[in-house]
């Protein structure tokens, strides 16, 4: 069964979602186009307002985007 690549932009926002989460700074966006960087960013964002919500590890986990895929 073959498997359909996913979506660049969802990627991105993924990468994004984990950064913020772990507390890395938004600098490190590795994008230089500016339709990847604005899904980085988003993704960035959430996951900045769930690590200062406390909802990381196991009390974030349906937050995830990873998990809701």
């Amino acid at each position: 069964m073959k498997r359909q690549k996913r979506d660049r932009f969802q990627r991105a926002y993924v990468h994004g979602y984990k950064a913020g989460v772990t507390g890395r700074s938004r600098d490190e966006c590795p994008s230089i186009d500016v339709n990847m960087r604005e899904f980085w960013m988003s993704g960035w964002r959430e996951g900045r307002g769930d690590q200062w919500s406390g909802m990381t590890g196991v009390s974030g986990i349906h937050k995830n985007p990873m998990v809701l895929s």
